[in-house]
């Protein structure tokens, strides 16, 4: 069966001999090419590069072997990841609409979207308490955030990540709403999910980042001419990272929060939004794994100098692990 819906998409059944089944729209192959070449390729190749340029140089260079990039290198991972593994197989679903891979892989495409957003969010987390400590505390940062106490939280990040993530979509995540779609989130419900995974850790860590900006403040209005070079360069250089990774924060909320609105609210409007808009808010907030790696690069001399090192080839002509970067 078949149905023309206008000049430029045809509709047909997910399973022609069911009657619960999905529509499937039809693009043309212009439109599916621009997809698949522009968004698929283009967008994955991206985020793919770039994290894996931040992954190489903290895992490369010495000098960036602290715990603030320890938290970084594992948020560059869950963009790799996300690059890697989710985004060509969603971008085939907005092309052909549906799924004839059966519903566990489904689940599971499903699971790794969850897991890869609450790791990022959580990394994020993690990130503002290490800020707070070293801006609003920095006599004990050292003894209270060390590769020990980082390893700890990127562990538990991970795995409470999957485990929410998995245990979500199988066993309370309403997954189809007609047979033959993978749809992204389908939440009957849809306040619980949003605050839990967004919206309260958001609340979080404005709270942290507005009292570390406070504190900030303060610290550069009482800086006295009795405090030696030294201490003055570190402050310095503490605030700069904090405003840096604040940007991070920015950029990751404004992509992210047209789409959990979007999840929000569209249960309390009969699922009125239209799904190519709620299919492009998706495509918004997974864009955000493009950015951190060119906020790094803009905003840190040494990771410039790294990322000039590692793509002119330099690391494989000569031992560059003990440099000093600038």
């Amino acid at each position: 069966m078949e149905f023309i819906v206008n000049k430029t998409d045809l509709l047909y059944f997910c399973h022609e001999t069911k009657q619960e089944s999905c529509l499937m729209i039809i693009r043309p192959s212009v439109t599916r090419m621009f997809l698949y070449m522009f968004i698929g390729s283009t967008m994955s190749i991206s985020i793919i590069c770039g994290n894996l340029l931040v992954i190489t140089s903290i895992v490369y260079f010495k000098q960036l072997h602290t715990p603030t990039n320890y938290l970084i290198l594992s948020l560059a991972v869950a963009d790799l990841l996300l690059g890697a593994l989710v985004l060509q197989f969603n971008m085939a679903l907005s092309v052909n609409s549906c799924i004839y891979f059966g519903d566990v892989f489904c689940k599971i495409r499903r699971s790794f979207d969850i897991w890869l957003m609450k790791t990022s969010i959580l990394n994020l987390c993690c990130i503002s308490i290490d800020r707070y400590y070293a801006v609003c505390q920095p006599l004990t940062y050292k003894t209270k955030i060390n590769g020990r106490v980082v390893g700890i939280m990127i562990l538990v990040i991970w795995v409470f990540s999957a485990l929410s993530g998995f245990g979500l979509t199988f066993v309370g995540l309403k997954h189809t709403v007609c047979e033959g779609r993978c749809f992204v989130f389908h939440i009957p419900n849809g306040f619980v999910g949003p605050i839990v995974s967004f919206y309260l850790p958001v609340i979080i860590l404005l709270g942290i980042y507005l009292k570390i900006l406070t504190v900030a403040l303060k610290q550069a209005q009482s800086i006295q001419s009795t405090q030696t070079a030294r201490n003055e360069r570190v402050s310095k250089m503490e605030r700069k990272a904090t405003k840096t990774l604040v940007i991070v924060m920015g950029v990751f909320l404004l992509c992210w929060t047209p789409f959990f609105l979007s999840l929000t609210f569209n249960p309390l409007t009969g699922y009125s939004i239209p799904l190519p808009l709620s299919e492009t808010l998706l495509w918004l907030g997974w864009s955000n794994s493009i950015f951190n790696p060119f906020v790094y690069g803009f905003f840190y001399s040494w990771f410039r100098a790294a990322f000039r090192i590692i793509i002119s080839g330099k690391v494989f002509s000569g031992n560059y692990r003990n440099c000093k970067l600038h």
